[in-house]
């Protein structure tokens, strides 16, 4: 399991965006042209969790127990903690 919290951070100038786990108090800069990246927003699910999968449609499914939404790569659902029915 990662403790790691990612975080969107952006390229002001180009848009580009990048999928890290970003440390507090550290500036991240872009490797082509130096610039400063900003933090865009912090990736769900946070940090600690089981799953690495970021919140999205297509990596989410519903849990056949309580109904509640969890990633597809985990077992066990994170809110009833029952095991969850094989993916579709």
């Amino acid at each position: 399991m990662d403790s790691g919290q990612r975080y969107r951070l952006r390229e002001p100038s180009s848009g580009r965006e990048v999928v890290i786990e970003a440390k507090p108090d550290v500036v991240y800069r872009d490797q082509q042209n130096g610039e400063i990246l900003e933090v865009v927003g912090e990736l769900l699910p946070l940090a600690p969790s089981t799953s690495r999968l970021p919140w999205a449609v297509e990596n989410l499914r519903f849990c056949n127990c309580c109904g509640a939404m969890a990633q597809r790569d985990l077992n066990e659902c994170p809110t009833c903690g029952r095991r969850m029915a094989p993916p579709a």
